[in-house]
């Protein structure tokens, strides 16, 4: 079972539905898809078809503002929270924008970041961070409680190591999925017990030129940003390799540069699901939809 292309919306720009690097992309659950639009600093909400809805940060270190939005996060209650990059900290809003908290500072410390880049929340509303130049992972309640941390400066011959980890998402069991720079993803129990790792730098089924992005779907399927190659790879949960699609250039369905990548799940049948990929250097968010193959 492939992907094809199914829609897009955006342009570069800094006007509503209009984008300058859009970098993280997630679905409600609703169906509604938020967008971090990094170098406009901002925020956008779209229906599931593209239909813009709301926008709301701007430059600078305020409350409900940005310098560098990456990653973004939605809680089943519908808040959403967002990697404030170069702020060095997590801020949390409700679905219509509204502020509710922050939390974090640059630093070494529990609770501190250097570079966080991306987010996920698990089922039971846990929050994770990949804290990139700090090399490690760190786990807060909702209310941006630290819980724990794991992860330090290592190789790709170092397991339960780092080097700047980008991506991170969390399936439906509550097992935790990061890309790692270091051409890679590894798998971990909720707590941070290491479980798996899978690929090498290359060009081949399973290989990666920088993963960034990660998705897992309900049925615990992992979807992989290839940033450096191009393209989005599938996989079991347990690292296996599904299927591939795009390569470089601006047509529909090729990518410059994908980054974040979210799935919103079917709800009767698997040929409804949808996958949104960020392709940050074309502007614009791509839809992608299951490709039916019938055997002869």
């Amino acid at each position: 079972m492939s992907y094809v292309f199914s829609y897009k919306f955006g342009s570069f720009g800094d006007g509503p539905k209009q984008f300058n690097q859009p970098f993280g992309v997630a679905v409600d659950p609703s169906g509604n898809v938020f967008v971090t639009d990094g170098a406009n600093h901002r925020i956008q909400k779209f229906t599931s078809s593209g239909g813009f809805l709301a926008s709301w940060g701007e430059f600078g270190p305020g409350l409900g503002q940005f310098s560098s939005p990456n990653g973004i996060a939605v809680e089943s209650s519908g808040a959403v929270y967002v990697c404030d990059t170069y702020n060095n900290r997590i801020q949390k809003f409700r679905n219509d924008g509204g502020f509710i908290r922050t939390w974090g500072t640059k630093g070494l410390g529990e609770g501190e970041f250097s570079e966080p880049y991306c987010v996920a929340v698990d089922s039971s509303n846990n929050v994770f961070v990949t804290d990139f130049e700090n090399h490690r992972i760190q786990k807060f309640t909702n209310t941006g409680t630290f819980i724990r941390t794991w992860g330090a400066f290592g190789s790709q011959s170092e397991l339960e190591k780092f080097r700047f980890p980008w991506g991170v998402a969390v399936s439906s069991g509550g097992n935790v999925y990061v890309t790692d720079s270091d051409n890679r993803i590894q798998e971990f129990t909720n707590t941070g017990t290491f479980i798996r790792t899978w690929g090498t730098l290359g060009l081949g089924d399973g290989q990666f030129s920088s993963p960034t992005g990660i998705a897992v779907d309900s049925s615990g399927n992992v979807f992989v940003t290839d940033f450096g190659n191009g393209r989005i790879q599938k996989f079991k949960g347990n690292g296996i390799f599904i299927t591939k699609w795009g390569s470089h250039g601006s047509a529909d369905g090729q990518f410059r540069y994908p980054f974040g990548i979210a799935v919103k799940p079917a709800k009767i049948s698997f040929l409804e699901e949808r996958v949104f990929v960020a392709d940050s250097q074309n502007h614009r968010i791509q839809v992608f939809k299951p490709k039916l193959v019938v055997n002869p």
